[in-house]
């Protein structure tokens, strides 16, 4: 198996819009094209279920 020892980089679309996901020995992070900001998930927030908990934070604070 291979380690994840760097970023990988992939473009997707969901919808009519593209986002780019990499994904990082530390975790998830999911952004809109063109965009700094989006949603980061970490490794440790999936395994122990407060990934929802987490996105939901995430989302609070960025509406502000």
């Amino acid at each position: 198996m291979t380690p994840l020892d760097k970023p990988l980089r992939r473009e997707l679309q969901v919808g009519a819009d593209a986002f780019t996901l990499t994904i990082d020995p530390d975790g998830l992070k999911l952004v809109r094209k063109g965009k700094r900001n989006g949603i980061v998930l970490r490794w440790e927030e999936l395994v122990n279920g407060d990934a929802a908990l987490a996105k939901a934070l995430q989302a609070s604070l960025q509406t502000q």
